[in-house]
Order: structure tokens, then sequence, then C-alpha cells
């Protein structure tokens, strides 16, 4: 997990979160619905292409955050370029359609289902007659058997990272003949579907040596369109390349190669021809996007394939026209993760501690304004999130956001009253360096969080928002960047003084009337300046009308003011979460919470702050999963006292957790009627909106820079990769032929 970036299963397996309210809630405002998951906000962009457009051959450089630590997805460890790597070489029973629902993949599987339920729950897989490992053999029960005993919990001599699933598995056998394996379980487990994604060889999974050693920096034994050729860890760079063995569609690509390239430094790469395919952020998404017209709405795009908000190209400045011609034959795909940004409230102590505050912070909020504020400037479906268990489109999504309730000025001061927060009353001056109300002290405690965790914080923060466009500038000119570029990237923010931190309401660094709207063309907003621009309207809560000048008298009790301690990374590449944060302090000022922003190192960010409960308030992001009942429960579950006395808040970062959501989620895994596990965790997300441990603002924005030429590759939204349908379409006229860099 990470403040901008998005947790790996096998983190999300492994903890706990949230919280739940004595108030009787409502299950869902759509019950009446047949399907109140709906469609997904916006769809796969990735160019689409048949196979008999493609051509055959081609080198495909694909920008990766790192080369892997290791290339066992079950490991601690592991990141997404481990995934990845595992998506283009492994068998993986079941994967995601456009939708993020899992579907039989039919490379592996002939059929799977479940056979029996009584007395025990049997899933009968029968396998394609075709699958066999690179180095001949049939894939077979005995590989189903060793990835179960190692992944079982039973032998600590795996050093695993999760168990979730393969800790229901009884006994594992062989069917009928050899392309029949039966699984039976010894408890009911709805999520079958999520085990054996990916499934390693008996070789890998065998021994505890082969588990923990044998697989970090090599793969013998493959079964996938590719195989792993190599990796060269001094020039950051893995090599995919062609199957031999495949038995499916061969692969239209030669070789894959996944290239270590930092996100500041991506569009500088991009522009020398290094690259084909990366991720990249806002400010770099709206340089490259100069380049290319906007594309026709194709039906994967979905939604998504609006034109980025950007510059009038009628007249472009030097430096845009610079970009114009450096990008060329370049283009942004666009869609929105399966992640969203939340905002997460510290009820481990201080005044969050109290449901009413927690609520009455939520009322404060504007969701819908804080998504637009976000995705709007991106050309992306700027709603709210409404679960935090599912996104709109996955099986599990409804908008539950109605058990907690929208934005409500008077209701949210009420909340606090009851509290016995209120307004006038004396207040002792804090003194400097003193922590705020609530706020722990500010040297930073153990994390008690996972060390892949806070890799993923390290690695992901960028993906929202971007680093000057004119770094990318300077290291291909060597030329200090213009004020053209200024203008396009947006400058570093100022706030905060020499102790890096500032308290919305004491000064005007983020104050001002929110009726002075930020402008398209990246004006200054109080000290801060957006690198995407700004939306009119997009900050005053509806209804909460604040002429300058006006002010909201702070909120105090027993002498002090009600100040939450907001924590942010203070690198360049999460601006965009710092913007966020002051559009939320200037929400909370309104109500007359004070909130006092400290910026902290990406480093520390997540270990010494989130992780370890030294924060009030935090920006940071959650996959969603296709298997929530696994999943998420370790997200949301009720933290419990460990034997030395400490609190176990597994990932329940926030320390807000109920008996009775643990028990939905407890009844969910266990239902095999699908659609009642379904209304199990839509009743268990009502309840953690109803205790306002978390608020899920917006569905995360994914931005890929590709070539024009590339099908059936770029923002992938939901969808798993086809790896083998990947390519550079056939030569035409004016068009760019395959890469062959090696």
């Amino acid at each position: 997990m990470s403040h901008e970036g998005i947790a790996t299963r096998s983190v999300m397996r492994s903890v706990a979160f949230l919280g739940a309210s004595a108030l009787a809630v409502s299950v869902l405002a759509g019950c009446s619905d047949p399907d109140p998951a709906g469609k997904p906000l916006a769809g796969q962009d990735i160019a689409p292409a048949a196979r008999a457009e493609i051509a055959d051959g081609g080198t495909l450089h694909w920008a990766v955050d790192a080369v892997p630590e290791t290339l066992n997805t079950f490991q601690s460890d592991a990141d997404t370029t481990t995934t990845r790597i595992a998506q283009a070489t492994l068998p993986s029973m079941f994967r995601f359609d456009a939708a993020g629902r899992p579907e039989r993949n039919p490379a592996y599987l002939e059929s799977a289902k479940v056979v029996e339920t009584e007395p025990k729950q049997v899933v009968l897989y029968k396998l394609n007659q075709q699958a066999v490992w690179s180095d001949g053999r049939e894939i077979g029960a005995a590989d189903f058997a060793a990835q179960w005993r190692a992944l079982s919990g039973k032998d600590s001599a795996y050093w695993t990272a999760r168990n979730a699933g393969y800790d229901r598995i009884e006994k594992i056998q062989r069917g009928d003949n050899d392309l029949e394996v039966r699984v039976t379980f010894g408890q009911p487990y709805a999520d079958w579907r999520s085990l054996f994604s990916p499934l390693y060889p008996k070789e890998v999974m065998g021994t505890p040596d082969s588990f923990n050693d044998g697989a970090r920096r090599k793969l013998k034994v493959s079964a996938g369109p590719f195989v792993l050729k190599s990796i060269d860890r001094k020039a950051g760079e893995v090599l995919l390349t062609r199957n031999p063995r495949w038995w499916g569609e061969r692969a239209k690509l030669n070789e894959i190669v996944l290239r270590a390239v930092p996100r500041d430094e991506r569009a500088a790469a991009l522009a020398a021809g290094d690259l084909d395919l990366a991720e990249v952020d806002p400010a770099a998404a709206k340089r490259i996007a100069l380049a290319a017209p906007p594309r026709p709405q194709s039906p994967s795009a979905g939604g998504s394939a609006t034109p980025l908000m950007g510059p009038d190209r009628r007249s472009l400045t030097p430096a845009q026209k610079r970009d114009k011609a450096r990008f060329r034959g370049f283009e942004v795909r666009k869609s929105l993760e399966p992640a969203y940004t939340q905002l997460a409230l510290n009820g481990g102590e201080g005044p969050l501690a109290d449901e009413r505050v927690r609520r009455g912070v939520a009322r404060a909020l504007d969701r819908e304004k804080l998504a637009k504020l976000v995705l709007s400037p991106l050309g992306l479906p700027a709603e709210p999130v409404g679960s935090h268990l599912a996104l709109s489109g996955q099986a599990a999504y409804a908008d539950n956001s109605g058990a907690i309730g929208g934005q409500d000025t008077a209701e949210a001061q009420a909340l606090l009253a009851d509290a016995g927060w209120v307004p006038g009353g004396p207040v002792e001056e804090r003194k400097k360096g003193e922590k705020a109300a609530g706020s722990e002290a500010d040297k930073p405690k153990k994390g008690s969080g996972s060390e892949k965790s806070e890799k993923h914080s390290e690695k992901d923060s960028d993906k929202e928002s971007g680093k000057k466009a004119e770094k990318d500038s300077d290291k291909e000119s060597g030329k200090k960047g213009d004020k053209d570029s200024d203008e396009e990237s947006g400058k570093k923010d100022s706030e905060g003084g020499d102790d890096g931190a500032y308290i919305v309401g004491e000064d005007n660094k983020a104050d001002g009337d929110e009726g002075e709207h930020l402008a398209q063309d990246g004006k200054q907003y109080g000290s801060k300046q957006l690198q995407q621009g700004g939306v009119p309207g997009a900050y005053a809560p509806q209804g909460t009308a604040a002429p300058a000048g006006a002010a909201v008298r702070p909120l105090a009790k027993d002498g002090k003011a009600l100040t939450l301690r907001f924590v942010v990374p203070q690198g360049e590449g999460s601006q965009s979460l710092r913007t966020v944060a002051d559009r939320i302090g200037i929400m909370l000022k309104r109500v007359g919470i004070r909130t006092e922003i400290s910026k902290v190192s990406d480093e520390s960010y997540f270990k010494d702050h989130i992780a370890s409960g030294q924060y009030d308030l935090a920006l940071y992001s959650w996959p969603t999963s296709a298997y929530p009942a696994t999943d998420a429960r370790p997200i949301y579950a009720k933290p419990v006292p460990a034997a030395d006395g400490s609190l176990n808040v597994e990932q329940n970062y926030t320390r807000v957790g109920t008996d009775q959501v643990d028990q939905l989620f407890d009844q969910a895994i266990a239902t095999l009627d699908e659609s009642e596990s379904r209304s199990l965790i839509r009743k268990a997300d009502s309840r953690i909106w109803a205790a306002a441990g978390s608020i899920p603002l917006y569905q995360r924005p994914q931005l890929t820079a590709a070539r024009t030429n590339i099908a059936n590759a770029g923002a992938f939204g939901f969808g798993t990769p086809l790896y083998e349908d990947m390519g550079f379409l056939k030569k035409a006229s004016g068009a760019p032929a395959p890469s062959s860099q090696g």
C-alpha cells in the first residue's frame, strides 16, 4: 500500500481495518436495483486491434518502477513488476475482465466449478489438455498440491506473505484422469476462484528452500505466452521472450523489455526513444498529449477517451511547441485504476476516537468537488467512490455512502457540538512545538505495518501528480526550463514554514474564499499552484456560502482548539495529495475544525506515520479486489490486543473496527451463494461507512503514454493484460516500424 499507490493482494491479505457504529443503518439505498454494481466509470483504453492487424515481431520497451526483488508473488517483498512478470509467464486459473470480475482463463482451464457442498465443498478443475510447463511436463494435480502445502500456513519454514483461502483446503487429489484436480475444503470458501492464480510449478513450491530462495531471481520453469529470459539488475532490465512451448495464440511480440525508469524521468525517456509504453503522471501526460490530436472514442475506452484538459492548441507557447515535436508518435491512453484514494481518520486516540467527531469530519466534506479537483482536468469521470470494498462495475459494488450522508455543514456542526466541541470557547494558545489536540508526538514510533506496504508508498507516490515538466527538458537539453514550462507543469508548492507545517485558519496560506476559483490556466490559489488546473466552483461545499473575509469561529473543548494533524508527503511527486489536503482543510475550517498540515519525507510517510498511528488525518490509496471477503477483511477488521500487550492492527491503520463488521465478513466468506455473499459484503460496507474511519474520495487515474502504433496495450483499467495479443500495427504509410532496440 502507499499514500498514492497500490497494495498488492499479498499485502492486502495480511492484515485488518475499520470501524462500525452503534447506529442502525440501512443495508443499501439501491437494493431494488437488480444490479447496483453498475458499469465501470471508465473502460480500458488499449487501442484494441484484431491479431490479423498486428505485425509479427518487434520488441516492446515498457517502463516499470523497479527490477523486482523476488519473482515469487507470495513473498512479502513482491511488487507490481513481480505481478507483471507472473501474468506473462505463469498460469492463472482465473483472470479479470474489463469490469474487474473473475473469468475462467481458457488457456489453462476447460472448466472449474463447485461439484459438492455436503459434507464438504469440493471444486473440480478440468485442465486444458495442451497446458504444459516450459520443460514439457503437463500441468497437473502435483502442482496444485505443492502450492497448497506451501501456502497453507502449516509449515512455518515457508516464508509466505499470505495463506488466505489455502488454509481452508483439506486435501487435493487427482480426479478421474491427469487433467482433473479435486480440491476439498475443510471450511466453505466463497472466494475459491482467487486460488492458484498464479500457479507456480512444484519445482518452486515443493520445498521451503526452493520457495524461499529458488524463485527470487529466476524462474527455471514457466507456462505462459512468454518466458523469463534474463534479469540485468545493473542495467535495470527484465527480458521476456516468446515461449516456444506455448500452446495458445502465438505471441505477436518477439520480446518484452521491462525497463526500470523513475517516473520523473519517463517523459525524457519516451522523447529519446528509449520507451514505447509507460505510465506517467498528469503533468507529463499533458505535455505528451500535445503531440497527438484527441482520438475518437473507442468501444474499449468507455468514457475515458475524452481529451486531457490542456492548452489551446491554436496558441501554443514555445515550450509547448517543442513538446509537440518531441513527443510526435506518442499518445496518452487513460482510464481509472482498480484503486481509490481515501481520507483516513485515526480513531486510535484523541478527538477522532469519538465517532461523532469522525462523522462530523465526514459530513463537512464535499467528495464530489474533491473528485472533480483531481479527475476533471484529466477528462476522466469525476464521480466520488461509494464503497470501501469495490468500485463501480465490480460485482460487490453498491453506493453505500448514504449510511454516513453527504456534505451538510449544519449536521457536521451538530455532531461536533454533541461531542462537546463548541465555537468561541476559551482556548489556551498552543506553544510552538506542542502537539495539536489529538495528535501524537512528532517523534516517529516504530512502524507496525509491513515493509511491503512502505515499498509501495515509495514507488507509487508519483502516479497522481508529477514533477516539474522542465526537469525532463533539462535532461534533454541541459538548459533551464523557461517560464512557459513553469506555466504548464506547475511550481513547487510553497506552503509551510521552516518546520514544514502550517495551520489552516491561523494565517492565509491556505485560506481565502473558495469562490475565488482556480483558473484553468493554473494560476496560484493562496500559496498553492495546481499542476492539473482547476474547475470553477469545485471547492465550495454546496449550500455553504462564504464571502471573502467570512470565518467560522474555531471549535474548542476544555480550553483546547479542535486542531487535527494532517500528515502529507513532501515530495514533488505528491503535490496532488497536498492540493487535496489543502481543499479538505478549507472544508473543515468552515465547520470550525483547524488542520495542521505536516509535511514529512516520502520515505517515512507510511511506515513512520500511517502504520504507526502518528497522524490524525492522512491520504493514501487502497486497491479494490474481485474478492473483497478475503482481501478486504484484514483492512477493516477490529484491532485486537496482541500477546505482548500491543494492539494488533494488521492493515487497520485507522484503528477503528467492530465485531459486527467482522461477523459480516466471516459470513460472506463462508457463503457459497454468490448473491447472498455480495449482500453481506454490502452490509459490511454500510457499517464501515457509518463508522467513518475512512472516507473514499475518488478512483485513481491511470495515464499511459504509448506509441500510436502499439495495439492492445495501454491503460488496462480493471482488465488483465493479454500479453500474446500486444504488438505493433502492421506498417502503414508514415507509421513507425516496430521497435527493435535491445
